[in-house]
């Protein structure tokens, strides 16, 4: 039978419940699926901002039927004339909601004439399915040549708001398909683990590498400030940073505690869905003293230490608790030293540090330097280059190895020890002369997320350009130019959803995959296997890229190529408003 559909709901639009009282005729909600000579099947459906915790229906029948059958919970005879069907799942802030029933009688058929869901009736037809406003690009084109890159930085803030997890604000500008989701997270702890953002085209939350995307989105708004302010894109930078650090926060439940991850990898992947309708369990995990995790720990604590800085003006009682948390975590990473996955069992198979823990030593160490000015942090960063050799080896900038940031954000903050600038030199020498390429330009670091790869160190290269070498600033600044020219559309179509020509429209991604109900891709031949573009534009998102011959199909099940994630995008952002602010 058809299972029940329960979908959380915004309330985007208003719905009046006209009460329609007894009638000795059917409620306009059911909808007759079968008729027989002493039985029927009918079809229950409702949408509206009603709060449900569980399903809880009460059909009330005319004359008295002989039983009524309800498959997808628990059904009870209240009296002859009433009966509840309830089912235990969870759900806070309204619901979509379809079911079969049957009723059998003996004599003359029993019609439902009044239906009391979460204590209202909705046995009137006017309260029926939602009429969704159509979702269309809300970042205006800006003439800007040779590509737009403000329109494209705007959207690549739209990526994120369609990754949020929880509950959402109310100036969510994709709530059209986006809505409240994941709000029971950290129940099995007994912690509100609600928020931060789902990793990619997936729905578990991984704490390392949002962690990451929050650190780096904080740079490109420092260093990058005035590419923001340009392209009117700050607050909306800001709002990203603190859709992360409001969680971080909330997952650091004791001075060496952080929860790192909520839903299980394998369990999470084998559901094709829109994340509203996720019914699986979403164990938490965490470090703590008995079960360190020094990565997450140093990672989480420059985000928070880089997010301080940005709201230090604004928020300063804000900044000041992100600061002091960024504190104790780094301390509890340095003092408890273990390879967070061996915590983290979960990770192990998807973001496993394989860079070790002393790049994310440095790499916080650098970074609380920079809010604190305190010279103890330049001493951890020392001791941290000088025991794990962190001159070496830097082959690309990401979610696990953080060398090639340090080298560039030491030579800002420690100008006067030369290590940083020289091997920041070094490395943006390696990109140019010695890594591989594809044919078509792309410099090709890595076969997963080749395009991320290409615009992490592209930023480095842009950063570079104006805080490094002067003698260097026009070349670093052309070749990461030209990075992301590849992945705008110089090789003949764009690699961003919903910008540019030829733009992908089928990524690895569930969410927009999936039509937003009656529809579903849990009840309809809907999914990843699906011919058709994704149902909604998930507007700003960077896919994978192509392989090393520049060959790239938009096909949805290629996640390797076309997957999409939160930390492809957030080098990509700061690349833009660096840009920017040399047009």
């Amino acid at each position: 039978m058809t299972s029940v559909l329960v979908h959380v709901l915004l309330g985007v639009v208003s719905l009046t419940l006209l009460h329609t009282g007894a009638e000795a005729q059917m409620c306009a909600t059911i909808t007759m699926m079968q008729e027989n000579v002493n039985d029927y099947m009918g079809n229950f459906t409702a949408d509206g901002a009603i709060r449900m915790d569980g399903l809880d229906v009460t059909f009330e029948f005319d004359i008295a039927p002989k039983s009524v059958s309800f498959w997808d919970g628990k059904i009870a005879k209240v009296d002859d004339t009433h009966y509840r069907m309830t089912n235990d799942l969870f759900f806070e802030t309204g619901v979509y909601v379809s079911f079969h029933f049957q009723v059998t009688y003996t004599d003359t058929k029993p019609n439902v004439i009044a239906i009391d869901m979460a204590g209202q009736d909705v046995c009137d037809g006017t309260f029926g399915f939602t009429t969704m406003e159509p979702y269309t690009n809300p970042c205006a084109p800006t003439g800007m040549k040779k590509y737009d890159y403000a329109q494209a930085l705007c959207e690549s803030f739209l990526f994120y708001e369609a990754q949020r997890s929880g509950h959402l604000p109310e100036d969510q500008r994709v709530s059209p398909w986006r809505w409240d989701s994941a709000l029971d997270d950290g129940s099995d702890v007994g912690h509100d683990l609600s928020g931060g953002y789902f990793d990619a085209g997936d729905h578990v939350k991984f704490g390392f590498p949002m962690a990451y995307t929050a650190t780096v989105l904080a740079w490109g708004l420092i260093d990058f400030a005035e590419g923001y302010e340009a392209a009117g894109q700050t607050d909306y930078g800001r709002a990203a940073v603190k859709w992360a650090t409001d969680y971080f926060l909330k997952a650091h439940t004791a001075e060496y505690q952080l929860y790192g991850q909520v839903g299980k990898g394998d369990t999470d992947h084998a559901f094709w869905g829109r994340p509203e309708d996720m019914h699986m369990t979403r164990p938490s995990w965490k470090i703590d003293r008995e079960a360190p995790g020094t990565e997450l720990a140093c990672e989480t604590a420059a985000a928070l230490a880089a997010a301080s800085i940005i709201f230090k003006e604004d928020d300063p009682d804000y900044s000041a608790e992100m600061l002091e948390v960024a504190k104790e975590l780094y301390a509890f990473g340095d003092e408890y030293r273990l390879e967070y996955h061996k915590s983290i069992t979960d990770a192990s198979n998807f973001y496993r540090s394989w860079s070790g823990y002393g790049d994310e030593l440095l790499w916080g160490a650098l970074w609380l330097y920079r809010a604190t000015g305190d010279d103890t942090y330049l001493t951890k960063a020392q001791e941290a280059w000088d025991e794990f050799n962190l001159a070496e080896d830097a082959l690309q900038f990401s979610w696990d190895d953080k060398k090639a940031g340090a080298y560039a954000l030491g030579s800002m903050v420690d100008p006067d020890n030369t290590m940083y600038a020289d091997a920041l030199k070094a490395f943006l020498e390696y990109l140019k002369n010695d890594a591989k390429y594809t044919p078509g330009g792309l410099i090709f670091l890595d076969p997963w997320g080749s395009n991320r790869h290409a615009g992490n160190v592209a930023f480095i290269s842009l950063w570079a350009a104006k805080y490094g070498d002067p003698a260097d600033a026009d070349a670093n600044r052309e070749w990461a130019e030209g990075q992301i020219g590849y992945l705008l559309g110089d090789f003949g179509h764009s690699f961003v959803v919903g910008f540019g020509v030829d733009p992908p429209s089928h990524p690895h991604h569930r969410s927009s995959s999936c039509p937003i109900p009656p529809q579903s891709c849990l009840h309809h031949d809907w999914g990843w296997t699906q011919p058709g573009p994704n149902p909604h534009t998930l507007f700003g998102a960077l896919v994978g890229g192509p392989d090393n011959s520049d060959t790239y199909e938009d096909k949805r099940t290629d996640y390797q190529h076309n997957e999409v994630a939160c930390d492809y995008n957030a080098a990509y952002t700061g690349c833009l408003a660096a840009i920017i602010e040399k047009k």
